[in-house]
């Protein structure tokens, strides 16, 4: 047996109205909250991920450079030396 108590459905369209606006609120926040971080972010002096990939490559290929390098300077100074 069933009855329509007009309390409990008032109650019940109350709490779902409160629930919606909540998670509309939430996600309103989130919306706001990332806008701001990607304009501080913006704002930020910072390198793409792919500006750093090529930064990191050309230092490595200078290190190894630096290496062969002093090999030979270590190598002409021994020459030297004898």
């Amino acid at each position: 047996m069933q009855t329509k108590n007009p309390i409990f459905d008032e109650a019940a369209k109350f709490v779902t109205g409160a629930m919606g606006a909540a998670q509309a609120a939430g996600d309103e926040a989130k919306g706001l909250l990332r806008a701001q971080t990607d304009r501080v972010i913006a704002d930020m002096d910072l390198v793409s991920r792919e500006e750093f990939d090529v930064l990191k490559a050309m230092l490595l290929a200078s290190q190894e450079r630096v290496e062969t390098l002093e090999a030979k300077v270590n190598a002409l100074e021994a020459k030297l030396s004898k």
